[in-house]
């Protein structure tokens, strides 16, 4: 797993959702929320579950990205309904957005320092 590559993808939603906003177009909110679509979802789904469930960091990373694609979700719908001020406002940097993507970055680190990757 390209673990750079994974902190990346998901700080570029940000952009991504800013962007949308700006331009006025939609976005797959259901695709957005689940976890289990983006690559390091599937790893984390797929080959890291059978090899790394036993770490106390797989666990908290499986939950902090699962709510990072929850508000992601959440914010898309958003978008989607044409609330642009309130998908604004739920990317600044005090929203459950903001701490969940933290909370991703941070997981993923403390993940990929367990496993020695």
């Amino acid at each position: 797993m390209d673990f750079e590559r994974a902190i990346a993808a998901h700080v570029e939603w940000k952009t991504k959702l800013r962007g949308a906003i700006v331009s006025q177009s939609a976005l797959d909110a259901t695709a957005a929320a689940k976890d289990n679509v983006c690559p390091f979802g599937q790893w984390l789904h797929g080959e890291a579950r059978s090899k790394y469930a036993h770490l106390a960091d797989f666990s908290t990373c499986m939950q902090a990205h699962a709510t990072f694609h929850r508000e992601a979700g959440r914010v898309a719908a958003l978008i989607n309904a044409r609330q642009y001020g309130e998908a604004t406002a739920a990317l600044d940097a005090n929203s459950p957005y903001a701490k969940a993507s933290m909370d991703t970055t941070v997981a993923i680190t403390k993940l990929r320092r367990e496993i020695g990757a």
